[in-house]
């Protein structure tokens, strides 16, 4: 699993929000920003993310993920 392969499972469900992701070994960083995360805590943007992944975090593929997570109103 590479950054463009995540990218574009999160891009899929995620259409309206810029995503970046970097990184590398299973391990990668996510920085996103839009409207999905409007209105909802840390922990709720990481759930929405974890759910995107989260077949290919059980799998092995991904072992880590840091992530930053916006708003559009957040700078």
């Amino acid at each position: 699993m590479d950054c463009d392969e995540i990218a574009r499972l999160l891009r899929a469900d995620l259409p309206d929000c810029e995503i970046e992701v970097s990184g590398g070994d299973g391990k990668f960083m996510v920085t996103a920003a839009g409207p999905a995360f409007a209105g909802l805590n840390a922990v709720k943007r990481q759930q929405k993310v974890y759910a995107i992944l989260g077949d290919h975090i059980a799998s092995g593929a991904i072992h880590a993920v840091s992530m930053k997570l916006k708003a559009p109103d957040e700078t």
